[in-house]
């Protein structure tokens, strides 16, 4: 018994699974990127408080560790060279929100120094980083003014 041929289809690329992979790996990247959070300050242990304000994102943040080390965005800064660092983050910035990210084990009296510097730019609010108590354990992190 003799089988009849079958015609040769011409080789073709289905792209159709291609493009439902990377639509996939694209919301992938999406709902990763809204679960980032900013963040200019030093790692540190926050304090933890039973009530905070989110605030909108700050213009500069000023980070003080648990051994009493500055950093403004990041890069450290002498507790005498604060103030003028401060004002260049700024510029013209009206009522610039400067956030206070101080480490748990930071001794009051550095963040009072810090707080003094601060205080001689006109307009500034301050903010403090915590990280907010809820009743389940589980810990948010947000700022109060």
């Amino acid at each position: 018994m003799r089988l009849p041929e079958e015609p040769d289809l011409p080789p073709r690329i289905d792209i159709v699974p291609a493009i439902d992979v990377i639509f996939a790996v694209l919301a992938f990247f999406i709902l990763s990127a809204l679960y980032l959070t900013p963040s200019q300050g030093l790692p540190v242990n926050l304090p933890q408080t039973s009530d905070t304000e989110i605030q909108p994102p700050s213009t500069v943040t000023v980070s003080i560790d648990s051994r009493g080390q500055l950093a403004v965005n990041l890069q450290p800064v002498e507790l005498d060279m604060l103030e003028t660092v401060v004002r260049s983050h700024i510029g013209a910035t009206q009522n610039p929100l400067i956030e206070i990210n101080a480490d748990e084990a930071t001794t009051h009296g550095q963040v009072v120094a810090v707080l003094e510097q601060l205080r001689l730019i006109e307009g500034v609010r301050l903010g403090f980083k915590t990280q907010l108590r809820t009743g389940n354990g589980e810990q948010e992190t947000g700022n109060g003014e």
